[in-house]
């Protein structure tokens, strides 16, 4: 039995010898990395812009923060004839007649719970954010364009300095507690 020599080009097939690289052949190859890669670029640019089209999702920092606001109120729940500073729920407060929305965090809803356990959560998170509150006074700041959520709550950070010098987040802090969820731009379910 006779073996095959390999010693043409075509008996490789489309193996054999390199063809010469040609601009046609290179766009052609080019476009079809294009046509695999465009998923993964247009993914990668919409996720970039995604914390600009929410102001909820990210504190603001820097020159895009206004002024800071202080806050030294004593906090009680929303309620009928309840006072001028007072709390909603685990992510909502209102002042006079303004109701701020805390950025970053998503707590569960008093007035709409999904299931019992929401609403029993939604309870926990509403008197937790009450404490934080009253724990002394804190600072708001927001976006220097002064963005409102689509209920036209004004979005705000709240942030406590400490004795030693530090920052405390209250958002963080509610975070912590697991009494709400980071906010991604979407409800997240409590039930």
């Amino acid at each position: 039995m006779s073996r095959r020599r390999w010693t043409r080009a075509r008996d490789f097939g489309r193996f054999g010898a390199r063809q010469p690289v040609t601009a046609r052949g290179l766009a052609r190859d080019t476009l079809r990395w294009l046509r695999v890669l465009r998923p993964l670029i247009l993914g990668g640019i919409a996720l970039s812009i995604w914390p600009a089209m929410d102001p909820a999702l990210i504190e603001p920092v820097g020159l895009l923060a206004t002024d800071p606001e202080r806050v030294d109120e004593r906090f009680t729940r929303c309620g009928r004839g309840r006072g001028h500073a007072c709390v909603i729920d685990g992510d909502t407060i209102k002042l006079g007649q303004r109701k701020i929305r805390i950025i970053g965090i998503d707590a569960p809803e008093v007035t709409a719970p999904q299931c019992r356990a929401e609403a029993v959560k939604a309870e926990s998170a509403t008197a937790k954010l009450q404490e934080l509150l009253n724990r002394g006074p804190f600072e708001m700041t927001g976006r220097f364009d002064d963005m409102k959520d689509r209920y036209g709550r004004d979005l705000r950070a709240l942030n406590r300095t400490n004795a030693d010098g530090t920052s405390t987040s209250i958002a963080e802090e509610m975070r912590e507690s697991g009494l709400a969820h980071r906010y991604v731009g979407m409800k997240s379910s409590w039930c």
